[in-house]
């Protein structure tokens, strides 16, 4: 199987901890997180992904908002370069953990966090890797 991604949910899962929007929510990264960490590959989306999936069923879940689209260029043009690849629709990709360290790296630097400014999570995000991302999942 292939994990369905929207380009920003690449940054998200460099710092998933087991925490989210809601049970439903969490448990379904969670699992996402162990199929990731299995090695499964990615195949990257426009709009709502696998991650989404929970939370389509909310009024006006937030994965339409024209924001999200903007949040998942920047990310997708951040991951690009630092993976050294073009991030688009269509995109397969595995993430061993060397790609992961590199992503890491880059987060923990804040060279691919251009997608982040208006993240309700940013902060959340910027302790777990000023912690050297203990207690992440994949």
């Amino acid at each position: 199987m292939t994990v369905r991604l929207r380009p920003h949910h690449l940054l998200c899962i460099l710092t998933y901890v087991g925490k989210g929007y809601s049970p439903a929510f969490t448990d379904n990264m969670t699992a996402i997180a162990g199929r990731l960490s299995a090695g499964e590959p990615v195949e990257i989306v426009e709009g709502p992904d696998d991650i989404c999936a929970p939370r389509q069923s909310e009024t006006n879940p937030h994965c339409h908002d024209c924001s999200i689209q903007v949040r998942d260029r920047k990310a997708a043009k951040d991951v690009g370069r630092i993976l050294n690849i073009s991030i688009e629709n269509g995109t397969r990709l595995s993430l061993p953990p060397s790609s992961l360290m590199q992503l890491r790296r880059a987060f923990a630097q804040g060279r691919i966090r251009s997608a982040c400014g208006d993240c309700q999570w940013g902060e959340m995000c910027t302790e777990i890797s000023a912690n050297a991302y203990h207690g992440a999942l994949i």
